[in-house]
């Protein structure tokens, strides 16, 4: 059977490694475990996926508290008693008091789709574990009502994780596993194109430099993310910040800090003495570009 291979869409661009992780997870039907810092790109990975192979998407997003169970069925045992004591439907009947889980709907898909566990590492430790047997045989059983639900397609899985806490040994295995480290600046340009594909380039290349230098200040609480410097670039432009105003005042600073503290540290640089520019070695003759 010919299969689809995943190469990229048109506003997400993968290396050369991920993309072979990608198809290599397909078409091994193992689960794609992809970790790095937020802000890479994770969840827009799985959503690139979806629409690079025309694959419905499906989304679970999990919680500290979320059980796995909850992921495969829910028995809705508060309606039943509702109807038993002023509904006039037949109770008795449990199968129409169950509704299926994210991972139950990926299951019954009549397609193959792509199921994004997302950030699994926020749920307890079992949580991985607890998943493991129905990842691995593709069906589980419902025991209110005696059935087994199995996948009408091996959904393309994957799961992300910011890597809060170790994962188990025996998950892992089961894994394809990558990680998206955060963009160098050629990488990062070639992004901020994607979405900005009539960005001055004077602009642009002031905008990655301040963001950069912000970036590789010890001490931050949270390094801004891709996704700011997007909001930031959108920001400089609607505001008609000219390019050697960047560096020398980073204007609208609360778009890529979201920290007190962080935002406290860069302005003590701004207004300290030499000045922004010279503390990023930008001084002199540098020209844009």
């Amino acid at each position: 059977m010919e299969r689809n291979i995943y190469s990229g869409t048109s506003d997400y661009m993968v290396s050369e490694d991920l993309r072979n992780a990608v198809n290599i997870s397909i078409a091994l039907g193992r689960p794609l475990l992809i970790k790095g810092e937020p802000g890479t790109g994770k969840t827009m990975l799985a959503r690139s996926i979806a629409l690079g192979l025309d694959m419905p998407f499906i989304i679970w997003n999990i919680k500290s508290t979320t059980k796995a169970q909850e992921g495969l069925y829910v028995y809705d045992t508060v309606q039943r008693l509702y109807d038993s004591q002023f509904g006039d439907r037949d109770v008795s009947d449990i199968k129409q008091y169950i509704r299926p889980g994210k991972v139950g709907e990926a299951f019954n898909s009549e397609k193959q789709v792509v199921l994004l566990i997302d950030e699994i590492d926020k749920a307890d430790l079992e949580f991985p574990n607890d998943l493991l047997w129905e990842l691995d045989v593709m069906n589980f059983f419902i025991p209110e009502t005696g059935e087994t639900i199995s996948a009408k397609h091996r959904p393309a899985v994957v799961i992300t994780s910011n890597a809060e806490k170790e994962l188990p040994d025996a998950f892992l295995r089961r894994c394809i596993f990558h990680y998206i480290s955060f963009p160098d600046e050629e990488m990062m340009e070639s992004i901020v194109r994607v979405h900005y594909p009539n960005l001055e380039s004077n602009l642009l290349a002031g905008a990655l430099k301040a963001f950069y230098w912000v970036r590789s200040l010890p001490g931050l609480l949270k390094k801004p993310s891709t996704s700011e410097l997007l909001d930031w670039v959108q920001a400089l432009t609607v505001g008609g910040i000219h390019p050697d105003r960047i560096m020398s005042e980073l204007p609208f600073l609360g778009v890529i800090l979201k920290k007190n503290q962080d935002f406290e540290q860069v302005l003590r640089r701004i207004h300290s003495p030499g000045g922004l520019q010279r503390q990023a070695g930008l001084t002199g003759s540098r020209k844009y570009v």
